[in-house]
Parts: structure tokens; C-alpha cells; sequence
């Protein structure tokens, strides 16, 4: 028998579980929740299977346009009415009444509008190339800005504090055949270092629902976010454009899903079920705001989209879900980010050059590694890559920049081994991820050991991701056994945090021993908890492993002074 300790530290309250409490900080003014907001779109479930023809029929008939069905279902289908505006405060009724009068449709749900933010966005940096002319490395003008794959000092960094690209790449790992999806507001798929190695079969507009996944202009350039990730992972070698990409013979495919004024349910769900037997690994540098005082997460149709994309996903091998842990610094924290936080994705954080975290990094136990952002003496020396109409930039930044990376890492590897499953991934980046000289430079987060002797941060995760070492590993890597689920155990009853003091809950648990779920070795551990507070943002929860184990599940957050919604069943 183990037992397994949560802890929770916080102000007067009640929980499911256990609670201390945070030493007194300077609130934040009181906030307010946002008002609710309605879109022009609509979920309707029909009682028996139709295909698109008799759908389109229905949509027609009551005034609604058949966008398409959701994650391929023949009975689930999402509706827009042009003559709604793509925002409301209140709910349509005699839209709603006019749908669910239809004998055939079975359920209607207007969907609420809410926002989701891109990570690290910076303006427009004018091309300049300079050639370079040194043997066997990239001739690619930018790749001399490329601190992040070949770090030689010279940008006020530190030596070999890099991807080790140039050690993957010299096994033949280039990332051929491989398809990551970039989904955000789009991709210059004309761009010179991206058209070769663009996938239009796997593209798609979901903002304006046609297969051109093209940016929409603005002055501000506010649309190069898709762009400049696009590039990090899939730009050309030597073609004398920019830089490379981490994987500079991988496929990038578009989804444009980012840019409208406020996101549903049923855009995100099929952004992140789109050709899931074309895309390999699925590239998110966006989530929900990073204001410290934000929680929340997919909905029930994104979050069956990527539990489906895991489980049957790269045809049953599963796909790579890849994410930025978030921009919200120190007062912020991932764990609240339901995205960033979900076993089923790969969170991904940042250092800048000289082995620091970023001002905005945020913590969290579900960062499994790190890659690079800013550089460190100077602010501007950012991710050199591709941006909008053929320009290159030297200033993409943030958790946006840190996720690409990951994914043409990831793509190296599964260009080598195209057996590996979604879980081989996690494994690989835990088990070949280094510390190097990445440090919390206030000293708030130390390296432990775990209990197999591994070292981890709660800023950094494993560490930086390792190209090379992980290609060296993935051509020998023997698929991890089938996986099992197993309730470890369940605490029913209400119990009260103390004012200012702990509450600790104990846990006993045969991994479900005996039965057709017994867990014999451990992959991911969730704790659902439900909590009320007087004040979300002074809770602090830690768990704690049979073997001693710390993780902090949740940090102190001084923005978030929730005193109703607290959290309701919500996986950690």
C-alpha cells in the first residue's frame, strides 16, 4: 500500500481535500467577472446519422448555414446564422426555438464566445540578410541569429546552451515526412522558406472556413504570430532566405483558428482534429489570458477532440499535442491553464540564452522541458525567423517561440522512428531533456531529485530539450506497454482549510492491484479537486509521492481574488 499526500495552503475556506495557507501579500483590486458572450454559431446534434447533403437541407430551411459536422460525426454539425451579429449579450431564443422545433434535430447549444491570447507577440523587424560562409553549418543568412540551435557565445549567451540541433541533424534526422500543424491566425504559405515545405492538404481556414489558411493584414502586423512559428520549425536549408527550421525538411501545415473576436467550442475542436492521419504534431503557442487571475481550460467538444487525436490520432499511434506553458510571469501560474496543465498535451516553457527563465515564464508541475526564447543581455536578440510577405524577423519571443521548437524536435524524431507513440514522445523528453545551466535567477524554483533520480524544475520541467540525444535514443526507444487507468482514491467529504494553517489529506492506494487496471508503473498522476476559497489566489497546493516526491500544483497567485467559482472537479 502507498499513500499519497495532497497538500493545500490557503486562506479560510473549504475544499474537497486538504489546505494551508500563503503568507499575507498586497491584493490586487477586486475584479469582475466578464459579461457572457454569444456567438453566431450553433451546435446541433441530430437524433440519427445525416449526411452533409440533408444537413445543409436543415441549415437552409430555418436560415442557417452548414458549416460542416464536428470531428467527422454524422449526427453533430455546427450552424452559423449570418444575420446574428458574431457577438451578443444574450442568448437567440427564436433561434434556438427554431432549430429544436425540427423533428429531426435532437439538441441546440448557441456557442459562448471567450478569449484566447497569442503568447510573446512582438512587432515587425525589417529583413536584412547577411551571408554567412561557414562550412557544413547552414548558409542561411539568419542562421548566424540562431542562438537557440548553434549557442557559441557570441550574442551574450552561453556556449552549447542549445537545442544540440547540429547532433541530430548529423544522424540524418532532418524531419522528412513529417506534418506539424500550426494553429493560430495563419501562415504566409507564399513566403520563399516556407512554400517548399508547406502541406495545403492538411491546411485549413477555420476563421473563414475555406482551405487557405492565409493571414489576415493588418497595420500592426498582429498576424505574423502563425508565420513566425511556421518558420521555426519547417523554414528551408540553405536557400539563402532567413534562417533554418529545427526540422528543415518537415512539412508545417496551417489551421487559422485564432483570428476572430472571440473563440467556441466548435473551432477549437476541429482545429485540433483536423486530418489527424496527416498531421503528426499539432503546435499551439496560444491559451487563455495570462492575467494571473484567469482559470480555465478546453470544453467538452476540444477536449474530446484531443483525447480522440491521442488515442486514434497518426492512425492509433496518436498526435502530438505540443503547448506553450504561458506569458503571465511569476504572479501567474500553468496549472491553471487547463490546456498547458492536461496530460494529454506537452507543455513547453522557455529560457533565454544565458540560462535563465524568462521574466514571463510561469511555473508548473505539467512543463515537461524547456527551449529558448529571449536572449538575455539583449532584449531584442529574440527568435530569428520567417514573418509576414517574404521579411524574416530577429525578435519573435515568449512561450510562443518555445513551443515551435519543441515541435520540429519532435518531428527529428519521428522522422527516425515513425513508430513512436504519443506517450514514447513524453518519455523521450523526460528521459533525454538536461539541466545544462538553466536557473530560476530569483531562486524561487531549485532542481530536485525525484524518487527514479531524475532532476526537475517546476520552471523548466526536465529541462532543455536535447535534438540530438533524443534521435540517438528514438532509433533504439521500444514502445511503452499499454496504458492503464486506475482511481487511486476518492475523499467525499467537505473539509475545512484553517485560517492561515494546513490541511493535509492521505491518500491510500493498491494501484488498483487484482483488477484489469492495475497500474504497475507510473506515467501520469491527476488529482480532480473541487475547492472554495475565501480568496483562489492564496491557495497554494502541493503533491506529495509515496517516495517523497514535492510537486506544487498550484502557486500563490496575488491577482486572483475569486471568492465563488474556486475550482470544480479540476484535473491537476
Amino acid at each position: 500500500m502507498s499513500a499519497c499526500k495532497i497538500i493545500f495552503l490557503g486562506l479560510l475556506g473549504c475544499g474537497l481535500l486538504e489546505v494551508a495557507h500563503a503568507e499575507k501579500v498586497t491584493h490586487a483590486p477586486a475584479g469582475h467577472a466578464a459579461p457572457e458572450v454569444f456567438t453566431n454559431s450553433f451546435l446541433v446534434e441530430f437524433h440519427g446519422d445525416v449526411d452533409k447533403a440533408a444537413a445543409d437541407q436543415v441549415a437552409r430551411d430555418h436560415g442557417f448555414q452548414n458549416v460542416g459536422p464536428l470531428l467527422r460525426s454524422k449526427r453533430e454539425y455546427h450552424f452559423i446564422h449570418k444575420g446574428l451579429p458574431a457577438s451578443r449579450s444574450k442568448r437567440s431564443i427564436s433561434h434556438h426555438r427554431s432549430l429544436k422545433a425540427n423533428p429531426q434535430i435532437k439538441l441546440v447549444q448557441q456557442q459562448p464566445g471567450y478569449r484566447r491570447t497569442k503568447r510573446g507577440y512582438s512587432p515587425l523587424n525589417s529583413k536584412g540578410q547577411i551571408p554567412l560562409d561557414k562550412e557544413k553549418e547552414p548558409t542561411d543568412p539568419y542562421f548566424k541569429f540562431q542562438w537557440y540551435l548553434k549557442n557559441d557565445g557570441s550574442m551574450g549567451g552561453k556556449p552549447k546552451l542549445d537545442l544540440n540541433v547540429e547532433a541530430a541533424w548529423a544522424q540524418g534526422a532532418t524531419g522528412k515526412n513529417v506534418t506539424t500543424a500550426i494553429m493560430d491566425d495563419g501562415i504566409d504559405y507564399l513566403h520563399p522558406d516556407l512554400k517548399f515545405n508547406y502541406n495545403a492538404k492538411a491546411s485549413y481556414d477555420f476563421s473563414s472556413n475555406d482551405p487557405f489558411p492565409y493571414p489576415r493584414y493588418t497595420d500592426d502586423w498582429f498576424n505574423s504570430h502563425g508565420t513566425r512559428c511556421a518558420g521555426e520549425v519547417s523554414a528551408a536549408r540553405d536557400n539563402g532566405v532567413c534562417g533554418v527550421g529545427v526540422a528543415y525538411d518537415s512539412k508545417v501545415a496551417g489551421i487559422r483558428m485564432l483570428d476572430q473576436p472571440y473563440m467556441t467550442d466548435l473551432i477549437e475542436a476541429n482545429s485540433m482534429g483536423h486530418e489527424p492521419n496527416m498531421i503528426d504534431i499539432y503546435s499551439a503557442s496560444w491559451g487563455p489570458t495570462d492575467d494571473g487571475k484567469t482559470v480555465d481550460g478546453p470544453r467538452n467538444a476540444t477536449m474530446r477532440a484531443i483525447v480522440k487525436g491521442v488515442n486514434e490520432g497518426r492512425n492509433g499511434l496518436g498526435n502530438i499535442y505540443v503547448w506553450a506553458s504561458g506569458d503571465g510571469g511569476e504572479d501567474d501560474d500553468c496549472n491553471a491553464d487547463g490546456y498547458a496543465a492536461s496530460m494529454w498535451t506537452i507543455s513547453i516553457n522557455s529560457a533565454i540564452n544565458d540560462g535563465q527563465n524568462a521574466h514571463y515564464d510561469e511555473s508548473c508541475t505539467s512543463t515537461l522541458a524547456s527551449t529558448f526564447s529571449n536572449g538575455g543581455g539583449d532584449p531584442k536578440t529574440g527568435v530569428a525567423t520567417t514573418d509576414l510577405y517574404g521579411r524574416c524577423t530577429k525578435t519573435h519571443s515568449g512561450t510562443s517561440a518555445a513551443a515551435p521548437e519543441a515541435a520540429g524536435v519532435f518531428a527529428l524524431a519521428l522522422e527516425i522512428n515513425r513508430n513512436l507513440t504519443w506517450r514514447d514522445i513524453q518519455h523521450l523528453t523526460v528521459l533525454t531533456s538536461k539541466r545544462n545551466s538553466l536557473y530560476d535567477a530569483k531562486g524561487y524554483f531549485k532542481w530536485q531529485m525525484n524518487g527514479v533520480g531524475l532532476e526537475f524544475n517546476h520552471l523548466f520541467g526536465y529541462g532543455v530539450l536535447d535534438a540530438g540525444a533524443m534521435v540517438a535514443m528514438a532509433k533504439e526507444w521500444k514502445t511503452v506497454p499499454q496504458r492503464y487507468h486506475c482511481d487511486g482514491g476518492k475523499v467525499n467529504k467537505t473539509l475545512a482549510i484553517p485560517a492561515n494553517g494546513s490541511l493535509t489529506l492521505f491518500i491510500d492506494t493498491h494501484a488498483c492491484k487484482g483488477t484489469e487496471n492495475q497500474v504497475d508503473y507510473l506515467e501520469h498522476v491527476q488529482a480532480v479537486i473541487t475547492l472554495n476559497s475565501s480568496r483562489r489566489g492564496d491557495v497554494i497546493m502541493h503533491l506529495v509521492s509515496p517516495m517523497g516526491t514535492r510537486s506544487m500544483i498550484l502557486s500563490e497567485r496575488p491577482n486572483d481574488d475569486d471568492h465563488i467559482d474556486g475550482f470544480s472537479k479540476w484535473p491537476s
